[in-house]
């Protein structure tokens, strides 16, 4: 167990040590929760970046554009139909 001490501007320093065996570099994000009398920190786990290229198949309409007001009447007519 290692110990460490809050500082007067409420930082705390995470070991070398723990930082190193977690893989955290600097910079990475975390969520911090209350839980009773103690906090647990988790790491918010960044995507994987993509090219537009990866993604572009998931869009797969090739019709004429829609305007918003199409593309609401289409939803609102798909909720109607699921209810």
């Amino acid at each position: 167990m290692q110990k460490t001490r809050l500082s007067n501007k409420g930082q705390i320093v995470i070991p070398k040590a723990v930082r190193a065996l977690h893989g955290w570099k600097a910079g990475l994000e975390f969520v911090i929760e209350s839980v009773g009398d103690h906090i647990t920190l988790n790491p918010i786990k960044p995507y994987k970046e993509t090219k537009i290229e990866e993604v572009m198949g998931c869009i797969g309409y090739e019709g004429p554009k829609k305007s918003l007001q199409d593309m609401e009447a289409a939803i609102a007519k798909g909720a109607k139909e699921n209810v």
